[in-house]
Order: C-alpha cells, then sequence, then structure tokens
C-alpha cells in the first residue's frame, strides 16, 4: 500500500479508519471554533445596541414579550413604565448572559458548524442524495427559526395570560434564571415542533410512509398535534398551546399534500419504466430475463445453437448408463 499524509486520500478517493478519525476530529475543531466566536459575539452583543442599524440590544429583544406584559400583572418601578427583572443570587445575570450568547452564538454560527458537518458526510453520498440532503437541512433550519419566531410572537400573550390568574392579590416580579429559561425552553420547543412534518416527508421520500396513509390518519394526527402541545408548552397556557396545536396540524396537512404529489410523481415514473403494475413487495423483473428473447433471436441471426436447457426429471424417469446427468 503506497504511504500518504495524514488526512491525504487515495487515489479512488477512500479513507482508511485513521484518516476518517483525523478528518473528524479537523472538523469539530471547526465547528466548536466557529460556536466559541458567535457566542462571544452574543456577549458582547447583549448590553451593545447598533442605533445605525436600528438593532437593539440582545438583552431588550429577549426582555421585550415580558415588557409587552400590562403593567397590572407585573412589578413595576420608577415612572411606572419601566421593565426589569430581578436577580436573586450574585450570578443570576451572568448565567442568563452565557445562555443568552450561547443560544446566539449557536445561530449566528450555524452556516460554519452546517458546513463543518456537510463537508464531513458529503463524501460518503450519491450526488441524488447529496442534492435531497441539501434540500431538507436548509427546510430543517427554515423551520427551526419559524417556530422560534412564532414562540417569540406568542410569548407575550402567553405570560400575560399566566400572570393575569394572580389576580388582584399580588404581582408578578420574575428572576432573570426563571424568565430567561422560559423564553429559551419555548424558543427550542416550537423549533423542534416544527421539524416534526418534515420528518414525514423525509419518511415519506424514503419510500417508508405513503402520502394516502398519511392522509387516512389526519384525524388521529391531528388529535396527537393536540396532546403533543399540551405536553411541551411550559405552564400550559392555553394561548401558546392553541398557537402551536394549529401550526403543527397545519404542517401536518402540508406534509400530506407533498407526500402524495410525490407518490404521484413516483407513480408516474414507474409506469413509464414499466414498473407501474408491481406492488411494492414485488420484485421488478431481471434485464437477464427480460433480455432473452432478444438473446435467441440473435442466435437464429449467427446461426449459433442456443444453449440447451436442464430437461426436469420425473418422478418414475431412472437414468441408463448412456444418459447424461
Amino acid at each position: 500500500m503506497p504511504f500518504r499524509r495524514k488526512g491525504e486520500r487515495s487515489a479512488d478517493g477512500s479513507m482508511s479508519l485513521m484518516e476518517h478519525l483525523y478528518e473528524l476530529r479537523r472538523r469539530l475543531f471547526f465547528a466548536v471554533l466557529g460556536l466559541f466566536l458567535g457566542t462571544v459575539v452574543g456577549f458582547i452583543w447583549y448590553t451593545v445596541k447598533i442605533p445605525a442599524l436600528g438593532i437593539p440590544s440582545l438583552g431588550d429583544i429577549m426582555i421585550h414579550p415580558y415588557c409587552a406584559v400590562p403593567a397590572e400583572y407585573r412589578n413595576v418601578t420608577g415612572d411606572g413604565t419601566s421593565c426589569q427583572l430581578v436577580a436573586i443570587t450574585p450570578f443570576s445575570f451572568l448565567q442568563v448572559r452565557l445562555k443568552a450568547a450561547l443560544l446566539v452564538g449557536s445561530i449566528i454560527s450555524s452556516p460554519i458548524w452546517l458546513y463543518q458537518l456537510w463537508a464531513f458526510v458529503t463524501p460518503a453520498l450519491y450526488s441524488k442524495e447529496r442534492k435531497f440532503a441539501v434540500s431538507f437541512v436548509s427546510m430543517g433550519g427554515f423551520l427551526f427559526f419559524a417556530g422560534s419566531a412564532l414562540a417569540y410572537v406568542v410569548i407575550g400573550e402567553g405570560l400575560k395570560v399566566l400572570l393575569s390568574f394572580a389576580g388582584e392579590d399580588g404581582v408578578a416580579q420574575l428572576t432573570p434564571d426563571s424568565y430567561f429559561s422560559f423564553l429559551i425552553a419555548m424558543l427550542i420547543i416550537f423549533g423542534l415542533s416544527f421539524e416534526v412534518p418534515l420528518l414525514l416527508v423525509m419518511l415519506n421520500f424514503a419510500g417508508v410512509l405513503k402520502g394516502a396513509k398519511l392522509a387516512q390518519a389526519r384525524r388521529y394526527a391531528f388529535f396527537g398535534m393536540v396532546v403533543l402541545a399540551g405536553l411541551v408548552v411550559p405552564g400550559n397556557d392555553p394561548i401558546t398551546m392553541l398557537a402551536l396545536a394549529i401550526s403543527l396540524c397545519i404542517l401536518y396537512e402540508l406534509a400530506v399534500q407533498v407526500s402524495k404529489f410525490h407518490d404521484k410523481r413516483k407513480a408516474k415514473r414507474l409506469a413509464v419504466e414499466g414498473f407501474g403494475e408491481l406492488s411494492d413487495d414485488e420484485a421488478s423483473p431481471s434485464p437477464i430475463a427480460a433480455g432473452a428473447p432478444e438473446a435467441s433471436s440473435a442466435a437464429s441471426v449467427t446461426g449459433a445453437s442456443p444453449t440447451p436447457t436442464a430437461t426436469p426429471l420425473r418422478a418414475d424417469h431412472r437414468l441408463d448408463d448412456g444418459d447424461a446427468t
């Protein structure tokens, strides 16, 4: 075997196990470096505004849903319009700032670590698989962002409902840790929940699920979406539960239509290729068997004698000494 340097591939593009490990270590290094740099940007952005671009600080963006709650439901200071959280430990704001910076850093650096993941996986994929992978990864990122954006919009209404249960007997004064933990959990839950319909479409493209089956299970799926929204939403307020359940039902219906459209295109393609009448459990005809007539006609033209086929033996047939086996 010819000598190769560390990380250098052979002529056919193959890599040994150690070379795969070196490649994985290198990709992880750049992914973690990108995440670290993004976290540093998020940590600085937490208290820094960019007035020229009209960009508020990260802290103002994250506290906005809480400030949108009417003043009668939360404790206010000064002129009655200020919006502040109350720290009960010396490390409360530091922990919150680190969590926010890590969350934003993972979003900012997503092109870097997604590219490193893609560069590590793509050599093992065919060109068609690469095309589908790019489409599904892009759509997955978009759906996660859309779910997080929806959560950010409805969190204010959800907090209004939750904090209004105190009535006139008290007002809420949230700590940074409790509020930001609630906010980050909502963003992640909504983002991941929006990936469920995409998973169904991926299973359909892989041939595991049919669009017709998804359509038949629509009622049960809608019920499951409502139950899922009630289980995963923190606080179980009706506003966020309803927003998540309706969004998941709409996305499920979209997944059904996409799957049915894909199944129709696949059926037309198989019909053109002559495999439209085959069931899912039936094997396609062998190319050798399909080419048998052509082979016999070619033999008749060239004058070659066809290959003799063995004659099956009957149960009462006995071989003589001159018979060939």
